[in-house]
């Protein structure tokens, strides 16, 4: 897959709303996954335009879906605790970033990014991106002092749980540990994977 030179990275005012138009590069055929162009974030065809945006794919979203019941389930019994999604934003040191979910200490909600690390991050592979590239984001995230982060593999079906003391590979018939910043919340993996394992 191409991606996308620093010559093709425009700065843009913050007045600009998304989608942002991009010009399709050469080879591009939006029925053809493998020629559109590598960027941080999403993108679509729509009405003939290339738009940049943060959706995912079929299998990623499921996962998504199925690591929020999972999370969402694990907050109900510890209000304590507050779980986002849809590209969790949040603004940590010099950077804004998304995660697929995220687990953050209970506070009053506003608007704009979370200025807080959360407790857990959790980044759900689609399908250009692999686990390697998760494990790198994961590093930057222990830099910023999220204690535990899940990367979640769908087309392996395993989880691979970073923390300071390093990484550990979880698979179906596997339950994650606790941790003890996230008291209770111990699923089973196979409970991650539903929709994808039920297909």
């Amino acid at each position: 897959m191409e991606r996308m030179s620093p010559e093709d990275v425009v700065r843009v005012p913050a007045s600009v709303r998304f989608p942002v138009e991009l010009v399709p590069p050469d080879g591009f055929d939006p029925a053809r996954l493998e020629t559109w162009p590598r960027v941080e974030g999403r993108l679509e065809w729509v009405g003939g335009r290339l738009l940049y945006m943060p959706p995912c794919g079929e299998m990623q979203q499921a996962t998504v879906t199925d690591v929020v019941v999972v999370l969402g389930l694990w907050q109900r019994t510890h209000p304590e605790f507050s779980v986002g999604t849809n590209e969790a934003g949040m603004r940590l040191g010099e950077d804004s970033r998304g995660a697929d979910a995220g687990v953050w200490r209970q506070r009053p909600q506003r608007w704009g990014f979370r200025r807080e690390p959360p407790v857990l991050a959790v980044e759900v592979a689609g399908q250009d991106e692999d686990a390697d590239a998760l494990r790198e984001k994961a590093r930057w995230s222990l830099t910023q002092e999220v204690p535990v982060v899940w990367i979640v593999l769908p087309g392996q079906r395993e989880v691979i749980v970073v923390t300071s003391a390093g990484e550990r590979h979880h698979a179906i018939g596997e339950q994650l540990p606790v941790h003890e910043a996230l008291p209770g919340l111990q699923p089973q993996v196979a409970d991650l994977f539903r929709q994808v394992s039920a297909s």
